[in-house]
């Protein structure tokens, strides 16, 4: 006892206790890490290369060769708690990545990950096993050659899932469709080397581990089903609260810690099961909300940062000489020529692009996690690892991450577009592949319109969705503007408390969201954005390009009374609205919710609600029938097309004059470029592009409807209805004979050209963010009780279209 209390405080030949200096080599990398950010961030270098290289500035190559450092830093008895202290950030950050994965990804795009991944993979396991002749030779390692060909196999073909996770969190692609399949990939090509390490150690290694092998395997599972009915007492027990109790967080990752340490006592990798009960965490309700909030903020801040330059720091080039060195280069080109081999293959395979296979392969060749997981516990199981070769195999991962980072961001530098927010509209979106939308709330009593439309556009089994919520919250003049996530609130905010941001709001809008999950068992992510009135709209801008979103919902500026009636909550929404409708890099819908008379949430219920889009004509009505495509799949929803067109012309008129123009105009001619020789005729150029504007928008709005009408309308899923004005007098007369035959409107904000179907519309107009049917459906004076959908269509700049 007195020797265990003795080495607690100091152990024999040390100087310093190895707390103090467990901790200071901690602060240490965090400091340094934090200098070469500075400096490489405007170089476009992400952080884990920065806090890899603090921790080499700050190990025995550089710093530590000074005999003061060394005594201080290079301690025995401090590695003991180094390595405490790695397990437990190990465990809690591969928890914390397995509570973010996108599980509903993945699995969608489990097929095209996993050929990437493991194209790279079985390249490299052959390169390493074929190279391993070479190195035994060199190394001169005579006894356990299989297992030997198994690290070095392991190792080259091992892709470090957290330092890719990372990357893309600092570079700003993790939204993206390239960002997340290489995300997914990484995470693929970690846990299968795992897998396989552990499989091997089991078999063959040590055979007597198979049974317990298979009993922390019965374990886990039986974690996972805990789990579920822990989340849902938890749920329970703090109904009233925004979060969990402190002891209750405690007790999950108490549970977890100890499975860990079990399964590492016993010689194997702890890392697949946090991984495991992660990503198979109930995601609905408080408690995980709760660990998120808890955990993120640290993990992201503080124990990656320290892990990643605990790598680092164990590099030491000092006691190599011209054969290891021959080594070292030999296993770092095997390994990217590898990468970049078997993921071009996979990717020529799915007929993906060369440079994304490139970026990919770029991505897949970071390493730092489970590689040095393995070579810091080969030490016990084999006869031939020494010092030299556990620095040497250091030395191949730490420059393997630090060649690939700078590779990753000079790819993204030099080819943008491919990782640039390119759908932005719906008009040519397709309605099979994935919608990025989101949807705002400044108050409690928005947050019911903003979930009903989230649940009516994911109705579809095929098309899936990513919606976001978004709860605006606006920040008093003194305060300084920030943009912040839930989790990140109450750590970064320390002057305040997050009852100052959004007040009892924010429980009533995670008790709506968190019954609809429950519900549907879709995961809704949540954002707060906390910002000064004047500043609310770039926040909200920011993140829709940050997010790569395709549209935002915005609520009206007005809710609707007990009487029916609406009433102005706040006139600084309105001017947010506008603004946002102005800069938003995307389409932008608002939605006047009438929530006692007019859309209900459609998950749930029995009913069978009617939604009607109106169609007038535009690039805006365009997109209002595009956004429609994604409703017409809901099984309790009935969408219903009103097509509005002048009575002067029938549909066959309109036929014969559209083939009478196309066989008087060359089918060659395209009038809406302008060739260059005619800039002379200013004028004349001026007025033809007028025309061949309103041809080309007539042309589009017939072609679009032709398709809508042939996927959706004969095939007997969604109703057809035309209706023919020759005024807005008698648009508005049809509105209201429509009256309250639907819960939802869905119409255009305007971009049409001049009609005289809506004529004299606008005179009464009264909110033009509407538009002007807008306006009209949503106007108190109007007799219609249904909610109001108004969508408008991004504009691409012409640097954008002539980029494309």
């Amino acid at each position: 006892m007195d020797s265990a209390t003795q080495r607690v405080v100091c152990a024999d030949g040390d100087h310093f206790n190895p707390v103090v200096t467990t901790a200071m080599q901690m602060s240490a990398i965090l400091v340094i890490s934090q200098i070469f950010h500075l400096i490489l961030k405007p170089l476009g270098q992400p952080g884990p290369v920065a806090q890899i290289l603090a921790g080499l500035v700050l190990g025995p190559t550089l710093l530590s060769r000074i005999t003061s450092v060394r005594e201080f830093f290079l301690q025995d008895s401090s590695k003991d708690y180094f390595q405490v202290s790695d397990f437990l950030c190990r465990v809690i950050f591969m928890f914390s990545i397995g509570l973010e994965t996108d599980v509903l990804y993945i699995w969608r795009n489990l097929g095209r990950a996993s050929t990437i991944a493991y194209g790279g993979v079985i390249v490299c396991a052959i390169f390493g096993a074929s190279v391993s002749f070479y190195i035994i030779h060199q190394l001169q390692i005579v006894n356990e050659k299989f297992g030997f060909y198994i690290v070095v196999m392991v190792i080259l073909a091992n892709s470090a899932s957290p330092v890719a996770i990372r990357m893309a969190a600092e570079l700003k692609f993790e939204t993206s469709d390239i960002g997340r399949l290489a995300v997914a990939a990484s995470l693929i090509n970690e846990m299968s080397c795992i897998i396989f390490y552990s499989s091997y150690y089991a078999l063959i290694a040590k055979p007597s581990k198979i049974k317990t092998g298979l009993l922390y395997l019965l374990y886990t599972i039986m974690l996972i089903v805990a789990n579920k009915y822990i989340s849902y007492w938890f749920n329970r027990r703090n109904r009233a609260k925004k979060y969990v109790t402190n002891a209750e967080v405690l007790l999950i990752l108490f549970i977890i810690v100890t499975l860990s340490m079990l399964i590492e006592g016993n010689g194997f990798n702890s890392t697949l099961f946090c991984f495991i009960i992660g990503i198979t965490f109930p995601r609905e309700g408080k408690t995980t909300r709760t660990l998120l909030q808890k955990l993120s903020y640290s993990v992201h801040n503080f124990i990656l940062p320290i892990y990643f330059g605990y790598a680092g720091f164990q590099f030491d080039v000092s006691r190599f000489d011209l054969k290891k060195g021959i080594v070292i280069m030999v296993l770092i080109l095997l390994s990217i020529s590898g990468k970049i081999i078997g993921t071009l293959a996979a990717c020529h395979y799915l007929k993906m692009l060369q440079t994304e296979a490139i970026f990919l392969a770029a991505i897949l060749n970071l390493k730092g996690h489970a590689d040095l997981l393995l070579i810091q516990n080969n030490p016990n199981t084999t006869t031939w690892w020494g010092t030299d070769i556990h620095s040497l195999f250091v030395v191949v991962i730490v420059l393997n991450t630090i060649i690939a980072g700078p590779a990753v961001a000079y790819i993204m530098k030099r080819e943008e577009k491919f990782f640039c927010h390119s759908q932005t509209s719906l008009e040519m979106h397709d309605p099979e592949i994935e919608l990025r939308m989101l949807s705002c709330v400044y108050g409690a009593r928005n947050v019911n319109g903003a979930v009903n439309l989230i649940s009516a556009l994911s109705g579809s089994q095929i098309a899936p969705i990513t919606p976001y919520l978004v709860h605006l919250v606006e920040l008093p003049k003194r305060r300084k503007s920030k943009t912040l996530l839930y989790n990140q609130l109450e750590d970064r905010d320390q002057f305040s408390d997050e009852e100052d941001y959004g007040g009892n709001d924010v429980l009533e809008i995670n008790e709506v969201v968190d019954r609809y999950t429950l519900a549907t068992k879709a995961p809704v992510r949540r954002i707060k954005l906390v910002s000064s009135a004047e500043a609310l709209h770039e926040d909200v801008c920011n993140s829709a390009e940050d997010l790569r979103l395709s549209i935002i919902f915005l609520p009206f500026h007005k809710h609707q009374r007990i009487d029916g009636r609406l009433e102005t909550t706040k006139e600084s929404i309105r001017t947010t609205n506008s603004k946002v409708l102005r800069h938003a890099p995307c389409s932008v819908g608002i939605l006047v919710d009438r929530w006692h008379t007019g859309f209900q949430q459609p998950h749930g219920t029995d009913l069978v609600q009617h939604v009607a889009a109106l169609f007038f004509g535009g690039p805006d009505d365009r997109e209002a029938l595009a956004c429609s495509k994604r409703i017409a799949d809901h099984s309790r929803l009935n969408l219903t097309v009103i097509r509005f067109l002048p009575s002067s012309t029938t549909n066959e008129q309109q036929q014969q004059q559209q083939q009478q123009q196309q066989q008087q105009q060359p089918p060659q001619q395209k009038p809406v470029w302008v060739d260059e020789s005619s800039k002379n005729n200013n004028v004349k150029d001026e007025v033809l592009m007028a025309i061949s504007s309103q041809e080309t928008e007539t042309e589009l709005d017939s072609c679009f409807m032709d398709d809508f009408y042939s996927r959706y309308v004969s095939t007997g899923l969604v109703g057809y209805i035309e209706k023919y004005v020759n005024d807005g007098t008698e648009t508005a007369a049809a509105l209201r004979d429509v009256g309250d035959t639907y819960s939802l409107y869905i119409v255009g904000k305007g971009g049409r050209n001049y009609s005289p179907m809506t004529t004299g519309m606008s005179d009464w107009e009264e909110c033009p963010e509407l538009g002007t049917v807008g306006d009209l459906l949503a106007s108190v004076d109007f007799d219609v009780h249904g909610s109001v959908l108004v969508i408008q269509q991004h504009r691409r700049s012409s640097k954008e279209i002539i980029d494309d």
